[in-house]
């Protein structure tokens, strides 16, 4: 277990590393913060790889096992509505329990946190429902994605323009570190008890479509908000003047947290433990693991959340609102780098990649997933600043951008569609939420634009790009292995034809052929020979 920490710790320090370069040498050029800021933000730094260590090795020993036993249950039971309940019930509360929702409600104005919770929690529940039904009926995932997206922008024509935006992100922020290796794991328990020839790809998709439920349940909500207010409710300490405020400040922020995730998981470990005493009855070694799992999980998520909120979110304001205010050119590069190393620092981006490379067994490396995700990212901040200095609408980008993946996904396999709009949810996670908004909030203010209409949506654009961009790579990988499959076809035809044309002889029938025709051509030579001395001897008679 000890290794498996360090292990883990090396992965996530390398994983913050470069977004904490950037941010640092911002700091010493262009946009210098102030010496609070720059100490909550290196304490904030600290605290993310050891929260993001501690929660991914819990995710491990805990949440994944815990989904995947809940799921092969269900399944088994061979009840549709028991697994139609079950599901229902888990979607809402993992929702409930999501931290990245959370850092998202905080920053919404005109609406209470409950109402923002619950719509988004109910609309995930529905939609974990109708992707399990999707895994066990077997409906194509693309016509699904083509007719929900479709009635989503519907809707979306019907509801206040200002909270557009704000729906699209909260489909972003729903799948976080708590959902996806939740979900996935749900997901996978219910393919593998079903057993079919396509269990492999039924894994992924889940979390795709529960980031449909949100944005259709916000927008239904927003028709009954008047969004006119700009207010924030959430604040934190832009700076610190002393060692002993930085430390009351994460004291506070500490127990505020852990009394948060412990709320929210709990719900979660109750209904589990109901599962385990009536149902699952597992090895009790295997349920001390899970315990074990779930106190590095609260304990990894409360460390993670306070330095992310308390020290990455005042930074990125204040980046923001400098550099929009100073260099304003400089917006959509920096984007594009920040974008390009964010992502690797979001939890459930970990999960997810080696979930794929697990599933698929290296076929799809983590690799290859990292790198379609940071070029997805790095687009998206880049059209969001284009986005955020124009003034440009949002549907601008988002019916374009969504029409690209819904088409691209019949011309890629199905897994690929079912891992690229997964990580589309996956990417804009707890690092989007609580550093990529507040960078663009600083932006906003400082170009003075509104943030609900042109700072919300950046998440909705970090959702939006790795669909296209893994699907991107998706075909290219297809369309390669077509012209291998073509090569290897055309040389195994010539080979035929060679077969047919020209014999193969070894060395030892080549030998005893040239053998007998040289015995053959000397009888020949003999025959001759005895012919014109007959011919002779009649002559001179």
């Amino acid at each position: 277990m000890h290794r498996k920490l360090f292990e883990n710790f090396l992965e996530s320090a390398k994983s913050v590393l470069p977004i904490s370069i950037i941010v640092l040498s911002l700091h010493f050029t262009i946009a210098p913060m102030s010496l609070g800021t720059l100490a909550l933000f290196i304490t904030g730094m600290i605290l993310l790889v050891a929260g993001m260590s501690l929660f991914t090795l819990g995710s491990d020993m805990a949440m994944m096992p815990m989904g995947e036993a809940v799921g092969s249950e269900l399944t088994k039971s061979r009840k549709l509505w028991l697994l139609i309940i079950g599901c229902f019930v888990m979607g809402i509360l993992v929702t409930i329990a999501e931290p990245d929702l959370q850092v998202l409600t905080k920053q919404v104005p005109s609406v209470p946190d409950a109402a923002l919770v619950l719509s988004v929690a109910f609309g995930v529940g529905i939609f974990l429902v109708l992707a399990i039904l999707r895994v066990l009926f077997q409906f194509k995932l693309s016509h699904m994605f083509v007719v929900l997206y479709a009635l989503v922008f519907i809707i979306a024509a019907f509801t206040a323009p200002d909270y557009l935006a704000v729906s699209f992100d909260s489909g972003g922020v729903t799948t976080g570190p708590i959902t996806v290796p939740f979900i996935l794991a749900l997901g996978a328990g219910v393919s593998a008890v079903r057993g079919s020839k396509s269990a492999e790809q039924d894994s992924f998709g889940l979390c795709a479509l529960c980031s449909i439920g949100p944005v259709m349940a916000v927008l239904v909500m927003g028709m009954f908000y008047d969004p006119s207010n700009s207010g924030f409710a959430y604040e934190t300490a832009d700076t610190v003047h002393s060692m002993q405020e930085l430390l009351s400040l994460y004291s506070n922020g500490f127990v505020s947290f852990f009394r948060e995730v412990l709320t929210a998981l709990l719900p979660v470990v109750i209904i589990f433990g109901l599962f385990q005493i009536i149902k699952l009855k597992l090895p009790i070694r295997q349920v001390f693991k899970i315990a074990a799992g779930i106190l590095y999980t609260i304990i990894g998520l409360t460390i993670f959340l306070a330095g992310v909120n308390i020290g990455f979110m005042p930074a990125g304001n204040f980046l923001g609102s400098s550099i929009a205010s100073s260099y304003k050119w400089i917006l959509v590069p920096l984007s594009i780098l920040i974008g390009f190393f964010i992502v690797a620092a979001e939890p459930a981006v970990h999960v997810l990649n080696k979930q794929v490379e697990e599933i698929t067994s290296g076929a799809i490396s983590k690799k290859m997933m990292m790198m379609g995700l940071s070029a997805g990212v790095g687009i998206a901040l880049a059209l969001a600043m284009v986005r955020l200095m124009t003034g440009i609408s949002i549907w601008f980008f988002l019916i374009p951008g969504y029409a690209i993946a819904l088409i691209l996904t019949f011309f890629v396999s199905d897994i690929f569609t079912a891992i690229a709009f997964d990580s589309g949810g996956v990417a804009a996670g707890t690092m989007a939420a609580a550093f990529l908004l507040p960078f663009a909030m600083g932006a906003c203010n400082s170009l003075g634009g509104n943030p609900i209409t042109d700072a919300f949506g950046i998440i909705a654009m970090v959702a939006m790009m790795p669909l296209i961009t893994l699907q991107v790579i998706g075909l290219i990988y297809r369309i390669k292995m077509s012209r291998v499959k073509d090569i290897d076809a055309v040389e195994e035809t010539t080979a035929e034809l060679e077969c047919d044309v020209i014999p193969e002889y070894d060395d030892t029938e080549m030998i005893d052929m040239q053998e007998d025709e040289t015995e053959s051509q000397t009888d020949n030579n003999n025959d001759k020979i005895e012919s014109s001395e007959k011919e002779g001897e009649n002559a001179e008679r």
